[in-house]
């Protein structure tokens, strides 16, 4: 006898019942749970124990320039963080006076806005190189509350303001009562648009207390993106009846879009000459240099600032020529210097512009967070989502006693910025002081600055948001869904409302990720030929299937919401719906046919499943016969479950898999589970699928495996042995 032989016969032997052997994992106790006294207590000592080491950690935290600024590198940062303000703080004059136009504001109050934030954000914001002041679409979100607020007030409205000759009158007998007589048009716009800024501040810092910043990982790219959009559009036509002279009001509710336009087409020929004209020469000016710029971009050390010049030129037209007498072109008007003493917040008004309030602080967040991260991802540092709540909510609570309105980061800003050179938030500090300059000293240069030199300003800064229809082509190839998304976001906050487009794009966002789930599907797996790896196969061509073993994955989590398509999906991909065969088989029995007749009987011998055949008046020795899909039909014994992909089960979930399982093995067919995540097993345990015993997952015929080939070998083992009881 040959003992070599012996030996490697005895090692494949070993290696034989080493394969057979499931995988076996013990698991770890679970400590134990703890009172609730002992949990509240704990929270107290974390939150509101203060040492003097959390009190430094908590200041710093709160100012983060605590943090950067003693370590600021002045030699390497400093001519950067000077330029890059420099440059931001020139654009900002005129931006923050055109964007003052979407806010029904005088241009004064958009330079208060861009300088207070400016600072704040400096000290208390996280990111290095955001800008922080006026946004389009807050502004034009503001604006929509303070015209409807001024109608309910009883105020002129714009058109008849600029036909009258007292535009400070307000209409005896109408509005709101708090409103005195010496407070005019103006100073109330000023007053609903501080408050609507103040409550929208409390609503971000109250955010920020209760850690919510995590909430920005709901609002997507291409949502965010497609509500810009679409608030880009109403921008736009906002801005039309500066362009074109027009004294209209600004329509409120929804479908603004097609009342504004209506308002534009009935009025053209009203058309103010004067402005039409100097429109189109901005224009003209302004859209070839802004593309320069573009193009031109990496080897320009910054931007020239074409704005400015035309703001400049403009207004010295404007005021030699005087178009507002002569033409009866609109112009900015007075722009005092120097600052106005604070103001509270008018609280009788903040019931009626809470829910305005919420959207906008929702928006100025969202938009705040997305440049955060993006800037900070580019340059390798990370930034605070909590953080930036406090930082965008105390922009706007303390400016809002300071008559300004809403802030946020902006996009075109910031690119300025960190093309620059911008380092730090030194850059913001530089820019608040050209802003202060302009405050204290030129700001009444601009009386005689056009209202539609400062709508073309608006319209060129639009460029970017308004070539996201050029993308939709590769957006669609890319991603259908989220192209959908972007579309509905975008045409719902142009053609219907603005704010009603944001909630619409969260809904729609949610339904998508829901719908994901519907549309799993259940696939059946092959294993491939040299490896005890199993694959779906209808993607891959080679795998096989086991004589009597079909082994499928479900790719989503099973909840209430899909439990029942989840159990669809299988019987249609076994070719066996277990219920509509039991009362086939119970029709037949009824008819006395005989148990060999029936084309689908159990041909497995163990306890409950025999017991269960026999008294559906099946008989051992036939088999159970399934069309999976089209293919041919394959005698089916027993089944495997790959939970892999199951992320997890609710209630509805677990008395799904309890109802297969039941349903099946009175049929005769073998189901077992294999590759369940820990959460899956304690939902199941808990559900009562099947108790956790020591050493091994499963009870009396109802077992749970590490592993696919395990799981096969076990059901293919039973099926050689007759015998389904646990070897576990």
């Amino acid at each position: 006898m040959n003992h070599g032989d012996d030996c490697c016969t005895t090692a494949e032997d070993g290696a034989q019942s080493d394969r057979q052997q499931p995988l076996i994992l013990e698991r770890v106790e679970e400590e134990t749970a703890k009172s609730w006294q002992s949990v509240v207590s704990q929270c107290l000592n974390k939150h509101f124990l203060c040492t003097p080491k959390k009190a430094k950690s908590k200041l710093l935290g709160f100012f983060p320039i605590l943090k950067w600024l003693p370590r600021y590198q002045l030699r390497e940062w400093l001519l950067g963080d000077a330029m890059s303000g420099l440059i931001v703080g020139i654009l900002l004059v005129p931006q923050s006076i055109a964007y003052s136009l979407l806010a029904s504001q005088d241009p004064i109050y958009g330079l208060y806005t861009s300088f207070f934030s400016s600072i704040i954000y400096a000290l208390l914001g996280t990111s290095r190189h955001i800008s922080v002041g006026i946004f389009g679409v807050l502004c034009l979100l503001v604006g929509q509350v303070v015209d409807r607020e001024l109608a309910l007030a009883g105020y002129l409205t714009e058109s008849a303001i600029l036909n009258s000759n007292n535009s400070t009158i307000l209409l005896a007998g109408q509005g709101n009562g708090n409103v005195g007589v010496g407070c005019d048009r103006s100073c109330y716009a000023i007053t609903v648009g501080a408050t609507v800024t103040f409550t929208a501040g409390v609503y971000q810092v109250l955010m920020g207390i209760f850690q919510v910043g995590f909430v920005s990982v709901y609002l997507s790219d291409s949502l965010l993106s497609g509500f810009a959009t679409g608030a880009s559009l109403t921008i736009l036509t906002s801005q039309f009846k500066y362009l074109l002279g027009l004294k209209i009001p600004r329509p409120q509710g929804w479908f603004t879009l097609f009342k504004t336009w209506y308002s534009l087409l009935t009025n053209l020929s009203n058309i103010n000459i004067c402005d039409l004209v100097t429109s189109m020469v901005c224009l003209l000016i302004l859209i070839p240099t802004k593309e320069l710029n573009n193009r031109f971009k990496a080897k320009l050390k910054a931007p020239i600032p074409f704005e400015l010049f035309v703001v400049v030129i403009a207004t010295v037209a404007s005021h030699f020529g005087r178009f507002d007498s002569n033409y009866g072109s609109g112009v900015a008007g007075d722009i005092p210097t120097g600052f106005l003493p604070p103001q509270l917040p008018m609280w009788s008004l903040i019931p009626n512009i809470a829910v305005d309030a919420f959207s906008i602080a929702i928006v100025g967040f969202a938009i705040t967070v997305s440049l955060s991260k993006m800037f900070a991802k580019k340059h390798g540092y990370t930034v605070d989502a909590n953080q930036e709540l406090y930082a965008i909510g105390f922009c706007n609570i303390l400016p809002s006693f300071f008559h300004c309105f809403t802030t946020s980061a902006a996009l075109t800003k910031t690119l300025v910025k960190e093309s620059t050179g911008c380092q730090t938030q030194i850059s913001g500090l530089v820019s608040a002081i050209v802003l202060l300059l302009v405050l204290l000293v030129i700001a009444p240069l601009f009386y005689s600055l056009q209202k539609c030199v400062l709508a073309a300003i608006i319209l060129v800064n639009l460029r970017g948001a308004l070539r996201k229809f050029t993308d939709i082509p590769g957006m669609w190839r890319v991603n259908r869904v989220d192209t959908s998304i972007w579309l509905i976001t975008m045409a719902t906050s142009a053609l219907v409302n603005t704010e009603l487009g944001l909630l619409v794009g969260v809904l729609v966002s949610a339904l998508c990720v829901l719908g994901r789930t519907q549309r799993a599907q259940v696939l059946e797996l092959g294993r491939a030929t040299t490896r005890e790896h199993y694959e779906d196969l209808s993607s891959y061509r080679g795998l096989q299937r086991h004589p009597g073993v079909a082994v499928f994955r479900y790719e989503a989590p099973i909840y209430y919401a899909n439990q029942s398509l989840f159990k669809k999906s299988l019987y249609r991909c076994i070719g066996l719906d277990p219920v509509k065969e039991k009362t086939r088989l119970m029709k037949n029995k009824r008819k006395n046919k005989q148990p060999g007749e029936v084309a689908r009987v159990p041909n497995i011998n163990s306890g409950d499943t025999e017991g269960a055949a026999k008294e559906d008046g099946f008989e051992a020795g036939a088999t159970v016969t399934s069309m999976l899909g089209n293919k041919s039909s394959r005698s089916l014994r027993s089944l495997v479950i790959d939970c892999s992909a199951i992320l997890f089960l609710d209630t509805a979930g677990v008395n799904a898999m309890k109802e297969v399982l039941k349903d099946y093995e009175e049929l005769g067919i073998k189901v077992v589970l294999a590759r369940c995540n820990i959460s899956v097993l304690d939902a199941l345990e808990r559900g009562g699928y099947y108790p956790i015993k020591k050493g091994c997952v499963g009870g009396e015929n109802k077992i749970m495996f590490f592993t696919i080939a395990d799981a096969v070998h076990y059901v293919q083992s039973l099926s050689a042995n007759g015998d389904y009881d646990s070897k576990c």
